[in-house]
This record gives C-alpha cells, sequence and structure tokens, in this order.
C-alpha cells in the first residue's frame, strides 16, 4: 500500500491533482492511501512552496501545477 499525501489548500488544481492520483492508482491497481493536507504549515514541513505537491512514502515527488500522467505512472509504480 503506497502512502499518499496531496498537497495544498484546496484550490481546484489541488482537487484535481487528488482525482488525477486516485485514477491513476485505480487504473494501474496499486492499492493507495490518499491524504489531503491543507494547513500552511504542515505544507511548509515538506519544503513545497507551490502546490500541488504530491508525497509518495514521505517523499516529495512533484511540486507546482498539474502532474503529468506519465510522471504519476512512473512515480506509483517505483
Amino acid at each position: 500500500m503506497r502512502d499518499i499525501k496531496v498537497l495544498g489548500p484546496g484550490c481546484a488544481r489541488c482537487k484535481t491533482t487528488e482525482e488525477m492520483v486516485k485514477a491513476e492508482a485505480a487504473r494501474l491497481g496499486i492499492d493507495v492511501t490518499v491524504e489531503k493536507i491543507t494547513d500552511y504549515e504542515a505544507i511548509a514541513k515538506f519544503g513545497v512552496i507551490s502546490t500541488p505537491g504530491i508525497v509518495i512514502d514521505g517523499n516529495v515527488v512533484h511540486a507546482g501545477g498539474l502532474p503529468k500522467t506519465d510522471d504519476l505512472q512512473r512515480w506509483l509504480q517505483a
């Protein structure tokens, strides 16, 4: 089971990123838990300044803008 955190204040891009992560994990058949973190202090602890951010198993893999689908695939399968 992969532990994924989507970092962002709740903007449209952050919500879309969360949906993209869930959809791609489902498509790949990968079990994930997705947690949405909206607290700015908690986001800052990951060193993310630009949101949305994605943290997979404790590692920041993306910050700022919508992720590309092929990147999501690579990150989820790593």
